[in-house]
């Protein structure tokens, strides 16, 4: 059975429009992954070498479907990455509509091409039942394996969608000067003294988490913060003073951090000072 390329070309551009519609109207249809998927994997490789090559006789059929779903793979990447240095961001919606302005301005282009082509040269898709007969071994294998990772990459972005990955959990902690920067400590004191420093904290534990923050010198108490309970993503931002108790030099500052009711600390920093 022979199928008019202008006939997939118009398949084509109804299914990425018919998901275009699926996104904006129901977000949460499983018909988007269903569509989703050829339109990621197939539509785009196939697009662009019909309209950079619209004659038959080119390809052959695998070598045709090969680079249909190579292309596509290279094609998705590159755009995602043109996107990255735009104001649109890589999002869903700014990839959705910039490959369905790719598929549907190649589909114009290939039809453009294949008017000014004789009936007998234009591209077509060629159904036969008798085709895996008729291949030698080499092209059998070659088809066999170009299955397999076809439908293995199908697999994997089924997976990854079905089962996303847990985003890690844990917490900033910084130790900070007056001005904000991890530089340029108070390092030099005079017994008596007291020094400030600005301590930042930011739960990204999925939860929300209880932290205290306990000062020393030297291993010795100079204070304590909290304790102050954050949501996930909050930041808490506060300033520590110390006061040295000691002459000496090259004395330790240490900020814990504690989570939770836990006795032990979940991070810790600290500074140098040197005290006259």
């Amino acid at each position: 059975m022979r199928i008019k390329i202008n006939h997939v070309l118009f398949f084509i551009d109804s299914l990425t429009f018919l998901l275009v519609l699926i996104v904006a109207l129901f977000p949460s249809n499983f018909l988007r992954i269903i569509l989703g998927l050829p339109f990621v994997l197939f539509f785009p490789g196939f697009i662009l070498l019909s309209a950079l090559f619209p004659r038959k006789g080119n390809f052959t059929d695998i070598e045709r479907f090969a680079l249909d779903f190579g292309l596509s793979l290279a094609i998705v990447p590159l755009l995602g990455l043109a996107l990255n240095y735009t104001a649109w961001g890589i999002t869903l919606n700014s990839v959705l509509y910039s490959l369905s302005a790719f598929v549907f301005v190649f589909s114009l282009i290939a039809w453009f091409r294949l008017r000014k082509l004789p009936d007998a040269e234009k591209l077509a898709l060629q159904v036969r039942i008798t085709w895996w007969v008729k291949r030698s071994l080499v092209e059998k294998i070659l088809s066999i394996i170009l299955v397999f990772v076809i439908l293995s990459t199908i697999g994997v972005v089924i997976y990854t969608i079905a089962v996303p990955k847990t985003n890690e959990s844990y917490t900033e902690f910084y130790v900070l000067n007056s001005e904000g920067k991890a530089t340029n400590y108070p390092d030099h004191l005079n017994l008596g003294d007291t020094a400030e420093v600005t301590l930042d904290i930011v739960n990204r534990e999925l939860q929300n988490v209880t932290y205290r923050i306990e000062i020393k010198i030297d291993g010795d108490s100079a204070g304590s913060i909290g304790p102050v309970t954050l949501k996930n993503n909050e930041q808490y931002s506060t300033i520590a003073s110390f006061k040295p108790q000691n002459a000496g030099t090259h004395q330790k500052v240490e900020f814990l951090l504690f989570k939770n009711d836990s006795p032990t600390s979940y991070m810790d920093s600290y500074i140098w000072v040197d005290v006259q």
